[in-house]
């Protein structure tokens, strides 16, 4: 009988690997083998694609005149420095006694890409089956079952067509996109900013990205603040104060007065002063309604990478790259799932065996407390009928959970990878808890011809806000409101304490309340806020859109820009560029002065890839081919018809001084 061979991504997963199936292994020169198993690893990359010189030498010095430069048949080549590990693969996949071989590679799409090169390069033997091994976590029983239940490697080509897309993709913009702009830009870039060399580099998801945060910060410098002053009154009971801010109705004496700022206030000072005086005289308002109604708050969907990503930038301050290493670190200790996912939901098998993943965390003495009530009270048994569970929300990986295993490595964790698992041990326990329940008052006042509107809400039931007071950072999701004290132009909810709550609760239609203070607040309209790394990759998540509202978030369906792997990295290589500036500290994202320039030499030759909406189209083509929808050979005419034509189209720009002085204006206007 002949021998199974496992190729894993990395040596430490081979290892674990090993555990999972219990024989006993010799270790030998870049494998591990037993009496029916033999198992190696790639370490990364062991294959790229091959450099335009490996075509034809000639290409090697940039020329317009070998561009664009599309490959019929595109070549590949084994990277140097892992050459001694490629030829151990290659020599496993060839010896006789190998049957079955498994693919056991990263379960997502840059994984598939990885191997079906090792495939590619190394041949094999030709009676060797090739299955497989699709896993959700890196527990023993899961690695088993994704041996046991390994499929043939064809049923995965699809995917494996959209990982060679994808690659071909950046490959020909990267080339043919960077070298056009260079060898048409780079001189009055480099007189410009006075520098001696310079390479203007562009990718179809980076430079869209770099587009995003230049277009928000020329909102922010163009913005024109606006000054508006609301009215304010204070209301006395008798046994407490209440707020009441003024808005316009039809019965008001100012109802289509030219001086109104929207319906809560006036773009004037003399104007709001002139309606405190006309109401100085009145010394008493009548409550004319009141709303009284509990409001509920439900647990957020579970987390996808960007959701963690995010939360993390927030909370934290740790970057999205930094977030998805140690998230990918806690994968491997096999403390949580897979971490590249963007589904926010589980499938309904892994909802039924939950308990498993419940029972370890009681070994964590901040969780056990939260796990053993629902435990006691078999809160998990609804778990199957909630919006937490949703198989056709997910395509290749379910949401980021804890096991319940690998606990004996949590001591060994950093202080920023505890954080991350504590984030993501929380957000799985608090879907097991019942909503948050607030109590909400409105109430409307009126003063003479005028009506005052006060909204108060106070916290009648934690729910779930008890499991969500991370330990790290002193916040919690039940005090993650906005501030109180600064003018917006949103209508204010005001908390209230108990004894204000009693009073409140109390009043009735038509009672009659002294009115203590009438007040102006003065405010300013406010541009909108630079990006964070966090709030940029949801932004890219989304296609552009920087969606804050979580349940609408969930509501939104399609590809965005970039991958849930590299949208962190992506981020990451546009900062080491030079044409982002990440602040550490606060984790805010700012253009730099080459970054603005680069902006503008793609906004003159290739707008499209300054575009979210397209950028994210090609990602949703890809997603159509790794799903059958459309075939390699469609889309590969659409990708090699867009390059020729954007090459070509920068090929015949006339770069003059007044094409350098229209691309450069904008700068000119920021960088004086």
């Amino acid at each position: 009988m002949g021998k199974n061979l496992i190729i894993t991504e990395k040596p430490s997963v081979a290892r674990e690997f090993a555990k999972a199936i219990g024989e006993t292994m010799s270790t030998k020169n870049g494998y591990m083998e037993g009496e029916k198993y033999i198992i190696t690893w790639c370490v990364g990359h062991l294959v790229t694609m091959c450099y335009p010189d490996a075509y034809d030498p000639a290409l090697k010095k940039w020329n317009l005149d070998t561009i664009p430069f599309i490959p019929t048949e595109y070549k590949y080549q084994v990277i140097e420095n892992v050459k001694k590990q490629f030829d151990v693969v290659k020599t496993l996949f060839n010896r006789d006694d190998v049957d079955v071989i498994y693919n056991a590679g990263d379960s997502g799409r840059e994984g598939e890409y990885i191997q079906r090169l090792v495939k590619q390069e190394a041949g094999c033997n030709p009676k060797a089956i090739w299955k497989r091994v699709w896993i959700d976590s890196q527990t023993e029983d899961e690695i088993r079952r994704g041996i046991r239940e390994a499929k043939d490697m064809s049923e995965y080509d699809n995917l494996s067509d959209a990982a060679y897309l994808r690659a071909k993709e950046d490959y020909l913009m990267g080339i043919n996109f960077s070298r056009a702009l260079t060898l048409k830009y780079s001189y009055p870039v480099k007189t410009f900013l006075g520098i001696d060399k310079c390479v203007i580099s562009v990718g179809r998801v980076m430079t869209c990205v770099q587009g995003m945060v230049v277009n928000r910060e020329r909102e922010i410098r163009n913005f024109v603040k606006t000054p508006f002053f609301k009215l304010q009154a204070e209301f006395n009971t008798g046994e407490a104060t209440y707020i009441g801010e003024w808005k316009v109705t039809p019965d008001s004496a100012y109802y289509n007065n030219p001086n109104l700022y929207k319906e809560n206030g006036f773009k004037t000072r003399e104007a709001a002063t002139a309606f405190i005086e006309a109401l100085s005289g009145a010394d008493t308002g009548e409550i004319v309604n009141i709303e009284k109604k509990k409001q509920t708050k439900n647990p957020p969907l579970l987390y996808n990478l960007a959701e963690l990503q995010n939360d993390c930038s927030r909370l934290f301050k740790i970057s999205p790259d930094e977030t998805l290493k140690i998230a990918q670190e806690l994968y491997e200790k096999k403390l949580t799932t897979y971490p590249r996912t963007d589904a926010r939901v589980l499938s309904t098998a892994v909802a039924k065996e939950i308990v498993k993943n419940l029972s370890g965390l009681k070994n964590i003495a901040a969780m056990r407390g939260y796990v053993e009530n629902i435990l006691d009270n078999k809160l998990f048994l609804k778990l199957t009928k909630s919006r937490y569970v949703n198989d056709k929300a997910i395509t290749d990986h379910y949401a980021i959970i804890p096991t319940g295993q690998g606990l004996n490595a949590y001591s060994s964790l950093s202080l920023n990878a505890r954080k991350v698992y504590e984030v993501i041990v929380r957000r799985f326990l608090s879907i097991f808890y019942p909503a948050a329940v607030y109590q909400r008052i409105g109430i409307e006042t009126r003063v003479s011809t005028e009506r005052f509107f006060s909204s108060y809400k106070t916290l009648l039931e934690k729910g779930y806000l008890e499991v969500m007071q991370y330990s790290f950072s002193g916040k919690s999701e039940a005090t993650n409101t906005k501030t109180e004290d600064k003018v917006s132009e949103e209508e204010t909810t005001r908390n209230a304490d108990e004894n204000l709550e009693k009073v409140l609760l109390e009043l009735k239609k038509g009672m009659i309340v002294a009115v203590d203070k009438l007040d102006i607040k003065e405010g300013e309209t406010t541009p909108p806020k630079r990006y964070s790394s966090g709030s940029l990759i949801l932004a890219m998540e989304n296609a552009g859109q920087l969606i804050e509202d979580e349940e609408l978030r969930a509501q939104i369906k399609g590809s965005g820009i970039g991958t849930s792997a590299t949208r962190g990295e992506i981020l990451k290589k546009l900062v080491t560029n030079g044409y982002l500036a990440l602040n550490k500290k606060t984790q805010i994202i700012t253009p730099t002065l080459l970054g603005e320039i680069i902006y503008e030499v793609v906004n003159v030759s290739i707008k499209p890839l300054l575009n979210p909406e397209l950028t994210a189209s090609w990602e949703k083509g890809l997603t159509g081919v790794a799903e059958g929808n459309i075939t390699s050979d469609e889309y590969t005419v659409k990708l090699n018809d867009f390059v020729s034509r954007r090459t070509n189209y920068v090929k015949s720009i006339d770069v003059n001084q007044t094409t350098i002085n229209q691309a450069f204006a904008a700068v000119r206007k920021y960088y004086k």
